[in-house]
């Protein structure tokens, strides 16, 4: 079986091809007129230079940590760190770092191609957007396995690793780079966004009421620029290592299996198989033209559905050829464990869609509370955030306990004379190998999220460039379709994370075990541990409240610059003076890295401080605690979000009096508020659960040294 993984190299250049095809196929529609190109040009300079500016602020960072995981495991020779660990780092945090720049690159290429295409028909619009989100989906899995497969074959062919265990804890590690940089690009660019977002707004739509995207606003490139380096340059990234951390948990699980390299090698085939399942998903997302929301849902549930479906077809032989001759494994729990990973995804999804979709009732009685005011609005999304946590909770419990004893929950092996040989816990393999059912058709998925704001960033064009208002109309229905698999995405990566981070929390004591022959005393009556678990919740709070007074310094400076501009420069609002988008751009890019780098480094350096202080009990109990309230809190947020912003774009279609209405000014504030809420601290707080657990992996052996040798 360990020589197979090669098999790995195949999926990889697969879901690479199927990208570069994608890519070819979007360069190839017209880009529409030269006003058109203008504005896509303008958009795209902005978001390369915020982009390469957000780089090399993280740069330095990663340096001063290469350096410390170079001098813990070089001086201490291999015992507190794995010497491979500093390299991981540096190449996990390379590939999320090229995943969504990748994405990016696309996006900022599809805009205006979406916005011509628009103008030719609704299905064609789609077509180019999703084509585009495509490009991203597939170079994230693509990047993903060939990051898994290379590091594989350099531990087992080069360096002569034969102990599937080791190989397993010392990849398992590799998942703290991508973690690092994707948090920096999820929260950096989710910044970005919305403050560029609650400038244009608050002062455009609301003091000066122009509307959206209108060209008289300064702030209007900085907005189209933010949807590209944070929703989708960073949602690559955070989706990239979502994918590459379920695998890496998976691979450590495998030994406390004892399934050894079969239970390494059936993670790799699954995502192999779903880059399969992807593209025929793929294929099947077209529509007719005039279609409702209802319809657009439908055609993309179609090929996700489909996908899913036909990966837990292949699931079933791949999951019988590898386990069939391990003696006492469950091959039959362990593809059920698959199921119910798969089975969650799409659960998750579709009652993402229903909290925050304008075609259910939840999201248009939200849009009803605007008649009454704006605290009603924003009371009604808060509490439909949190009832949505609900379902969500519910689902990953019910995978848990479904994945856990049907795979085998803990079991012993015994030999022909009753003897005990060894005591396995197989369930939790099971849980890890849900996680990558669950993400492991991430290649549609992702291009259903990725597409969104590809048409956000056309709508913009179209109404820049004073496109026919059917162009807009157009690219406003598949917006709003993508706001709403936007928070689909955001909800797979949550759930994902759920599921993993308890993977690595028991890798986690597995390896502080492997450590030390002392006893440890996990339950949660120990004070440690109890102690940790209020830290771990202490944590989300402290992170989500940081990430948005983030957004609402950086939005600060943007109202006044844009109130400044339309006060100093005469004849902006009657379209005889140009604004100086520059200006924005400016102070959008300057305000998301100086607020990017705290919350950072606090979701390392807490991790650290709390097991140098309380130990590797504390540590566990941080990491329940991270865990349980990160899930709850970034499913409220993301939903009461999502819900927000399709309210005010239902109202905008002429409901409860339509544009310009009060009700449509207090559904405004309420997609104003829910700007950070589900596209900066939200969908960050799943990056900051798994970064917690990887860092606690990572430095285990220092603090294994300090409180138990």
């Amino acid at each position: 079986m360990e020589t197979l993984f090669w098999i790995g190299f195949v999926g990889a250049a697969l879901a690479g091809l199927y990208a570069l095809l994608q890519t070819k196929k979007v360069l190839s529609f017209s880009e529409g007129t030269d006003k058109m190109k203008q504005i896509a040009g303008a958009i795209r300079e902005g978001a390369n230079a915020y982009l390469h500016r957000q780089y090399k602020t993280v740069l330095p960072v990663f340096a001063i940590i290469f350096v410390v995981l170079a001098v813990l495991a070089f001086a201490s020779k291999g015992s507190l760190l794995s010497q491979f660990t500093p390299f991981a780092f540096l190449t996990g945090g390379v590939w999320s770092l090229l995943a969504g720049f990748i994405g990016m690159k696309i996006a900022t290429h599809a805009n205006a191609r979406t916005a011509q295409a628009a103008s030719e028909g609704l299905n064609r619009g789609l077509r180019v957007a999703f084509s585009a989100g495509s490009v991203m989906g597939f170079t994230v899995v693509a990047l993903g396995i060939l990051d898994v497969t290379l590091w594989y074959f350099l531990l087992y062919y080069v360096f002569g690793i034969r102990d599937a265990n080791m190989i397993g804890n010392i990849m398992v590690m590799n998942g703290m780079g991508a973690s690092f940089m994707a948090l920096f690009a999820r929260v950096g660019g989710g910044i970005y966004t919305k403050a560029a977002d609650v400038g244009a707004d608050l002062v455009g739509k609301v003091e000066k009421k122009i509307p959206e995207d209108d060209p008289r606003n300064p702030a209007t490139i900085a907005d189209n620029v933010g949807d590209n380096v944070g929703d989708v340059a960073g949602m690559g990234a955070d989706l990239y290592e979502s994918y590459v951390g379920s695998i890496l948990a998976t691979f450590a699980l495998s030994a406390i299996g004892g399934y050894g390299f079969a239970g390494m090698f059936l993670p790799l085939m699954l995502a192999v198989s779903g880059i399969i399942c992807s593209i025929i998903g793929a294929q099947l997302v077209r529509v007719k033209e005039n279609a409702s929301q209802k319809t657009l849902l439908r055609t993309l549930r179609t090929g996700t559905y489909t996908a899913a479906i036909l990966s837990a077809i292949a699931a079933l032989p791949l999951t019988y050829f590898i386990f069939r001759d391990i003696e006492g494994a469950r091959w039959w729990g362990i593809y059920i464990a698959i199921l119910a990973g798969l089975i969650s995804g799409c659960l998750i999804g579709f009652f993402t869609e229903y909290f925050t979709s304008e075609s259910y009732r939840p999201t248009r009685d939200l849009a009803a509370t605007s008649q009454t005011g704006y605290a009603t609005i924003v009371i009604g999304g808060i509490s439909l955030g949190m009832e949505s946590a609900l379902t969500s909770i519910l689902i990953v419990c019910a995978a848990v306990l479904i994945s856990y004893f049907a795979a085998g929950g803990t079991s012993e092996l015994i030999d022909a004379n009753g003897h005990f040989l060894q005591s396995f816990n197989r369930g939790l393999y099971g849980i890890g190998i849900a996680g990558v059912g669950m993400l492991s058709t991430l290649g549609i998925t992702l291009a259903t999220d990725a597409y969104g704001p590809v048409a956000d960033n056309a709508g913009g064009i179209a109404q820049m460039a004073g496109m026919d208002p059917v162009v807009r109309e157009r690219t406003d229905a598949l917006d709003s379709l993508g706001n709403t698999t936007a928070a689909t995405g955001k909800g797979f990566a949550i759930g994902s994370a759920s599921l993993t981070s308890l993977a690595l929390l028991v890798s986690y004591v597995n390896i502080i075990q492997e450590k030390t022959d002392a006893v440890l005393n996990f339950s949660v009556i120990n004070p440690t541990v109890l102690i940790g678990m209020f830290i771990g919740a202490m944590l989300v709070f402290v992170f989500a409240a940081v990430t948005m007074n983030g957004v609402e310094r950086a939005a600060q400076s943007v109202v006044i610059e844009v109130r400044r501009q339309f006060r100093e420069i005469p004849g902006i609002l009657e379209g005889t003076a140009t604004p100086e988008y520059a200006k924005c751009v400016s102070i959008c890019t300057k305000g998301a890295l100086r607020e990017m780098v705290v919350p950072a480094v606090m979701a390392v350096v807490v991790p650290i401080v709390a097991g140098l202080i309380l130990g590797p009990t504390g540590v566990v109990g941080l990491l329940a605690g991270v865990s349980v309230a990160g899930f709850a809190v970034s499913v409220f947020m993301s939903n009461a979000g999502g819900a927000w912003d399709n309210a005010k774009k239902y109202i905008e279609e002429g409901h409860f009096g339509g544009k310009g209405s009060k009700p449509h000014k207090a559904s405004v504030v309420g997609d104003t508020i829910g700007d950070p809420f589900k596209d900066t601290s939200g969908p960050s707080l799943n990056i900051l659960i798994k970064l917690c657990a990887t860092v606690s992996i990572v430095f285990s052996g220092l603090i294994a040294l300090i409180h138990l040798l």
